[in-house]
């Protein structure tokens, strides 16, 4: 059996070209593969980046929200302090007028008891016969006997 040229070449060729083909082939797979697995890592992180873009977007809006909230609050509750401090001065005012007019009334009404010694039920009278005023204004004659107002005359009205 000889073996020629063109049979060793033809082997090879057949061996070669397919194998070579198929090794190519494989290889070009490969790559491919590669390739797309990396652009879908690629296109994760983007996707990840973009919703950790708008995760933040999100939480900076909430957080000035809140600041917003939080400064109407202040803003709320320091009116009401100044609503506060204004009633509690017109109440100071109130309470100090009341005691005012209080120790006016007791004034008056001291007054009025130092001249009850001076009251006459009738008008013009020289003997000053002593007499009630009534809550209503009504003027009542008090009797005096003698023996208790001295050189005074039992006198009526």
């Amino acid at each position: 059996m000889e073996i020629s040229i063109d049979t060793i070449l033809n082997i090879v060729s057949l061996l070669g070209g397919g194998g070579i083909g198929g090794f190519l082939t494989w290889r070009y797979t490969r790559r491919t593969k590669e390739a797309e697995a990396e652009q879908a890592e690629t296109t994760a992180a983007k996707e990840v980046q973009d919703v950790y873009q708008q995760l933040m977007a999100d939480v900076k809006a909430d957080r000035e929200e809140q600041k917003a909230y939080i400064g109407e609050l202040k803003e709320d509750r320091r009116h009401l302090r100044e609503e506060r401090d204004e009633l509690r001065n017109r109440i100071d005012r109130t309470d100090e007028t009341v005691r005012e007019l209080q120790a006016q009334v007791a004034r008056n009404g001291r007054m009025v008891a130092a001249m009850n010694p001076f009251l006459c039920a009738r008008q013009k009278c020289q003997d000053r016969i002593f007499a009630t005023v009534s809550d209503d204004g009504e003027v009542k004659p008090k009797r005096v006997r003698k023996s208790e107002s001295g050189p005074q005359t039992d006198c009526t009205v």
